[in-house]
């Protein structure tokens, strides 16, 4: 007897063992949590996240051991936004000087400073402490502002700084992302609630992914202390963990389901759907962690940090679909069913073929080559837009101006240019050197004074050169009244890399970069186009090759990658047409910046490669159990994809929901994330599925499988099942005893067309106890080969 897959073990264990397994799986999701709120958390620093000259600039600055303190930038204007009442404006600093240097929290303050214009005043204030956790230290600052305000009649008074600005961007974009949570886990349970027609059978499945994104969140951050992490991360595993998770659940429940309605007992049920969605799970894991770990190659800390979040859920959610939810399945029993939603259950219970997929199936099976043609023709023609594709690095222009300390950093820069868009020179050369190296940055200011410079850099404020304490680094912070992605921007930075290694060259040893928010988004966006042929060159290699090893077919794998290729450059038009042009800006609340987010094409690319194979997989797989059963290929096409429709449909719902929520978001980078992910799976599952992969399928015929053959000894029993024969199929007897959708007969009843056209061929022969063949029984334990191995 054929030692039975490992899935199919882990399953029956569990299955067998449910209060083990599942008092395990809470012991792990515990330890997880409790271990990675003990660590804590290792963020990206400054130094480690650049890259090309930026990068150097900040590492440079790093070498200095500079003290950074958190800087509060007080901005006294009129209310109305003329002119201001100076005398006013004067005593209202005076008073919040003196509450300032009142406060404990406080270091310093210096004197206010009017603006070149005349129509603000400036007030500097230097807390205490470091700038990690200013943000939960300032609201005394901005209580004494507040009450300033409150008591001048006339004046606005805004508050900017390290502390108040990362204050005022956490409260909105937290409020975001809880709106996200709050309405992604109701809309994701009213989905299942469709799905399954039944609360505890849609809610297993949410409950057992929000468990996967607790895990994989302490997992992170113990991992982030080999691998420091990005503040986005607990978001990416919250996006993907959520997604994957459910998904992954739904692919084995509802096969349970289907395999008890065919007359198996709960346990052979569970052990069928181990053997086939439990494979399936465990072949769309592995695809989605090949894909992620080929952000690896982009030799960049955020994308590293991306990489090993999304990584870590994806196995923990396959994880958990091997071993605790055969367990849950199997302590829930037929409770799984309950509570019964009336209407919805009768939905979900209907016996009768979907009339719905063989019409939507029809093109592609009856003119699969036009079909197929049609359908590639749309989809390049929706890519096109992806050719004019812009890339540039999110930044402050990029928020929602209807957030408050966003309009009030409109303010500050619009008077104080200097405090906007900033580039940073770093010098390190030994320290006898270090009066020439102020002599040589003294000269590069000098000319951005002069013609050339004069309308590219801020002169408000007169930049000030910082030395470390061994004369070893020294700094300075050039502005300019430009916004980071304007034109004037990037040539201003253009200068001084062109300046500062003309300035520095007589010093001996010295090692100059200009850096900064600019040089940063140059560099980056540089760098992921030198990085990304490698990696996508190493995801569409390894790609090809586990799909070569799940089902020794070249044709299964290459048509694999050609086709998600296509779904991910129609998603990159789509994105394209969407977010450089402004038809969309007022249904998407977002301000288009006429480009895409540097980082978003590599790291979409990556997902969406991943997560549409989870579709791919599950749908070949089922094509190719009915192939097995002896189908021609356009019935299998037909079977496979109609079996596999309602799961397949119900997670690519699940999945456009919960991502489309994050198109809801304030920052523009989860807006163009959600949008770009929900238009790609959206693409996968409906154009992809329902028209190219069978039009594709059916044209290839018996060359699906090539090189090699399908090898099934009930090769032939399909035999009645062409178009026309299984149109004129007659009800036929059915052995007594045999159980089918569990449904006993006796000898003497008669099926119907509809059961024989998709549960006759494990059934026709003399039956055992669950409705298995004796030959099956007897060879295979009453499982099928589904895959080779």
């Amino acid at each position: 007897m054929r030692k039975k897959p490992a899935t199919v073990r882990i399953a029956r264990w569990s299955a067998t063992h449910p209060w083990s397994a599942i008092g395990l799986w809470v012991v792990f999701v515990a330890l997880c949590l409790f271990l990675g709120g003990a660590a804590g958390s290792n963020k990206i620093s400054d130094e480690e996240s650049g890259v090309g000259e930026a990068g150097r600039a900040g590492r440079i600055t790093a070498s200095g051991h500079f003290i950074e303190k958190p800087e509060e930038n007080v901005l006294i204007s009129a209310a109305d936004g003329g002119k201001l009442d100076v005398a006013t404006a004067r005593k209202a600093a005076e008073e919040l000087a003196g509450k300032m240097k009142a406060l404990p929290e406080v270091e310093s303050v210096g004197a206010a400073l009017p603006s070149p214009d005349g129509r603000a005043l400036l007030l500097p204030v230097t807390m205490k402490g470091d700038t990690e956790n200013a943000d939960t230290r300032v609201q005394p600052l901005l209580d004494a502002s507040a009450a300033t305000e409150k008591a001048h009649e006339g004046i606005r008074i805004d508050q900017i700084g390290t502390g108040s600005t990362a204050k005022g961007l956490g409260e909105t974009l937290g409020e975001d992302f809880k709106k996200a949570e709050l309405i992604s886990l109701p809309l994701t349970l009213l989905i299942l609630l469709v799905v399954f027609g039944a609360v505890i059978a849609a809610g297993v499945p949410v409950l057992l992914a929000m468990s996967c994104v607790g895990a994989a969140i302490g997992l992170s951050a113990l991992a982030s202390h080999v691998l420091p992490e990005t503040s986005a991360v607990s978001n990416v595993i919250l996006l993907m963990g959520m997604a994957v998770g459910v998904d992954y659940s739904l692919f084995y429940l509802k096969r349970e389901r289907e395999e008890r309605r065919k007359g198996a007992s709960h346990l052979d049920a569970i052990e069928i759907a181990a053997e086939t969605s439990g494979h399936t799970v465990v072949v769309s894991g592995t695809t989605v962690v090949v894909s992620m770990a080929g952000l690896y190659l982009a030799q960049e800390a955020t994308f590293a940090s991306l990489a090993t979040g999304s990584i870590i859920v994806v196995a923990v959610a396959v994880l958990a679909s091997l071993t605790v939810l055969p367990a849950l399945l199997a302590k829930l029993g037929r409770w799984v069913d309950r509570p019964k939603v009336p209407l919805l259950w009768l939905l979900t219970m209907r016996s009768n073929e979907s009339r719905l997929w063989p019409v939507l199936l029809r093109p592609a099976l009856v003119r699969p080559v036009l079909t197929l043609v049609v359908s590639v023709g749309a989809l390049l023609a929706l890519a096109l837009p992806a050719l004019d594709m812009k890339l540039k690095q999110p930044g402050s222009d990029d928020l929602s101006r209807d957030i408050p300390v966003v309009q009030a950093m409109d303010r500050l820069t619009s008077a104080f240019p200097s405090k906007g868009t900033v580039h940073q020179v770093a010098v390190r050369a030994p320290a006898e050197q270090a009066g020439e190296v102020e002599t040589a940055l003294k000269a590069v200011l000098s000319r951005t004074g002069r013609a050339e410079g004069q309308e590219l850099f801020a002169h408000d404020q007169t930049p000030t050169i910082r030395a470390s304490a061994d004369k070893r680094v020294h700094t300075v912070a050039v502005g300019t009244p430009h916004s980071p992605k304007s034109d004037g921007a990037r040539k201003s930075l253009e200068l001084l890399r062109a300046w500062v290694p003309e300035a520095i060259a007589p010093v001996q040893d010295a090692e100059g970069a200009v850096g900064g928010k600019v040089a940063q988004g140059v560099d980056f966006t540089g760098h992921l186009e030198d990085r990304m042929p490698w990696v996508v060159g190493f995801i569409l290699l390894l790609t090809f090759a586990t799909m070569v090893v799940i089902f020794r077919s070249l044709a299964v794998a290459l048509s694999a990658i050609l086709l998600n290729l296509l779904s991910a450059a129609a998603s990159f038009g789509a994105l394209v047409a969407v977010f450089q042009n402004t038809w969309a800006e007022g249904l998407l609340d977002f301000h288009s910046s006429g480009a895409v987010v540097s980082w978003l094409p590599l790291f979409l690319f990556v997902v969406l490669f991943g997560l549409s194979m989870d579709y791919h997989v599950f749908v070949v797989s089922r094509i190719r159990e009915a192939a097995l059963d002896g189908a021609n290929v356009r019935d299998a096409v037909r079977d496979g994809i109609t079996r596999s429709a309602g799961v397949v449909t119900s997670a690519a719902i699940v999945m456009v929901a919960v991502f489309a929520i994050f198109g809801t978001l304030s920052m523009v980078e989860f807006k163009q994330l959600g949008v770009g992910l929900a238009a790609a799976i959206l693409l996968d599952a409906v154009v992809i599925r329902i028209f190219v992969l069978p039009a594709l399928m059916t044209t290839l015929g018996r060359w699906n499988w090539w090189p090699g053959k399908l090898n099934s000894a009930r090769r032939g029993q399909h035999a009645a099942g062409s178009d026309e024969t299984r149109q004129l199929r007659l009800p036929q007897p059915v052995p007594a005893g045999a159980t089918q959708y569990g449904r006993e007969f006796d000898g003497q009843e008669q099926a119907s067309s509809q059961e024989q056209a998709y549960a006759p061929q494990q059934h026709h022969q003399s039956y055992g106890p669950q409705g298995w063949t004796q030959q099956e029984q007897q060879g295979d334990d009453g499982r099928r080969d589904l895959y080779p191995r």
